[in-house]
C-alpha cells in the first residue's frame, strides 16, 4: 500500500498530510548541523530550540528562504526525514508526494523542489500553487466559474490570488510575510528601546501581543535582551500599541498588494469577491487585526480560515487525493 502525502514546504514550518489521516506532522523547517563533520545534528523542533544558541561548530539554519530552496542538500535531507517520520520506516512502496510552491516561483525553483522530493524517495511528484492549495483546504469549491480571493500569508512569502474554475486568474506573490513581521519587531526594539533581541523573542512578542489594529485594551509583555548601550542584559516592558507601530509598514505593503490584485481582477469576478469576501490563510493570518485592516482599506468582508496554519497542507493532500481518484 503506497501512501499519498501532501507537504506544505514552508519557510517557517513544514506540515505533512497523509491520505486518510489528515495533518500528522507540523515542525519548524530548521536543520542543525555540525560544520566540522558535516553531519545533521537535529531537524525540526529540536533544531529550532538551538537557533541563536549554538557553539561555533554547530549551525542551526533554515534551508528555505522566502518560500524557495536556498540550501538544496539540507532541504533534501529534511524532506526525507519528515517523509520517513510521517510514514514510519516500513513502507514497501514509494509514496506519491504533492508539494505546494509560491505562485511566483521560477521554473528553476520548481525543478529544485521536484528534484528534492524525488531524491527524498517520491514515486511521483505533483506541484501545486499555494493559493490554490489554500482554497481547497479552506473548503472552497474552486472548480466552479466563480471568483474566490485567497490571501495566504506564510513565513517567507505572501501569495494573493483570485481563483476561478480551478486555476488562478490574477495573482501576485510578495516576499513579505511572518518572518518580516519578526524582523520589523527586532528593528523597532533596537531603535526605540536600544535593546537587541533574537528572532525567537521577536516571534514570541508577535504571537503574544502582536497586532496591526489598535486594541481596546493595551496588552503588556516583559522582554529580555541585550542593552546596546551598556552591553548588559536588560528587561523592557512592551505594549501591543508598540507592536502595531512596529508592524505598520510591513502589513501596509501586504494590504497594498491585495489592492493591486483587486485592481487587476475582471469585473465579473470582482462582483463575486464582493459577495463572498476575502479569505486569509497561512500562519501570518493569525496576526491580530489583519482582518479589520484589510476590510477597512478594501471595503470587502474579510475572514480567516479555520486552522489557517494547516489549510495549505490539507489542500495539498486533498489535491493528491483528487488526482489519484481521477486516475483510478
Amino acid at each position: 500500500m503506497a501512501a499519498d502525502i501532501g507537504i506544505d514546504l514552508g519557510t517557517a514550518s513544514i506540515l505533512v498530510y497523509v491520505k486518510g489521516k489528515g495533518v500528522i506532522l507540523k515542525e519548524p523547517s530548521v536543520v542543525a548541523f555540525d560544520r566540522d563533520s558535516n553531519e545533521v545534528k537535529a531537524i525540526g523542533e529540536e533544531a529550532r530550540l538551538m537557533l541563536g544558541r549554538t557553539p561555533g561548530n554547530i549551525v542551526a539554519i533554515r534551508p528555505l528562504r522566502q518560500g524557495v530552496i536556498s540550501d538544496y542538500t539540507v532541504t533534501e535531507k529534511m524532506i526525507k526525514y519528515f517523509v520517513q517520520k510521517a510514514l514510519g520506516r516500513r513502507t514497501f512502496k514509494k509514496p506519491r508526494i504533492s508539494m505546494c510552491v509560491p505562485s511566483g516561483v521560477t521554473e528553476v525553483e520548481r525543478k529544485a523542489v521536484e528534484e528534492a522530493a524525488y531524491a527524498a524517495g517520491a514515486r511521483e511528484v505533483q506541484l501545486i500553487e499555494e493559493p490554490v492549495a489554500a482554497a481547497i483546504g479552506a473548503g472552497i469549491d474552486i472548480s466552479k466559474p466563480c471568483g474566490n480571493m485567497i490571501v495566504d500569508i506564510g513565513g517567507g512569502t505572501s501569495d494573493i490570488a483570485v481563483i476561478s474554475l480551478g486555476g488562478t486568474v490574477v495573482n501576485t506573490s510578495i516576499k513579505l510575510a511572518g518572518d518580516d513581521f519578526d524582523e520589523a519587531i527586532v528593528r523597532y526594539m533596537r531603535k526605540k528601546h536600544n535593546l537587541l533581541i533574537g528572532e525567537r523573542t521577536a516571534e514570541d512578542i508577535k504571537i503574544k501581543i502582536g497586532t496591526t489594529y489598535p486594541l481596546i485594551d493595551n496588552e503588556v509583555i516583559e522582554v529580555r535582551g541585550r542593552n546596546l548601550v551598556t552591553g548588559l542584559p536588560k528587561t523592557v516592558k512592551v505594549t501591543s500599541a508598540e507592536t502595531e507601530e512596529a508592524l505598520r509598514e510591513t502589513t501596509g505593503q501586504i494590504v497594498e498588494a491585495v489592492i493591486g490584485v483587486l485592481e487587476r481582477t475582471p469585473p465579473e469576478l470582482s462582483a463575486d469577491i464582493l459577495d463572498r469576501g476575502i479569505v486569509l490563510t497561512g500562519g501570518g493570518a493569525m496576526l491580530r487585526g489583519l482582518e479589520e485592516m484589510i476590510e477597512e482599506r478594501t471595503g470587502i468582508n474579510t475572514m480567516t480560515a479555520e486552522e489557517p496554519m494547516q489549510v495549505v497542507a490539507i489542500g495539498t493532500g486533498q489535491f493528491v487525493e483528487l488526482m489519484s481518484a481521477r486516475k483510478e
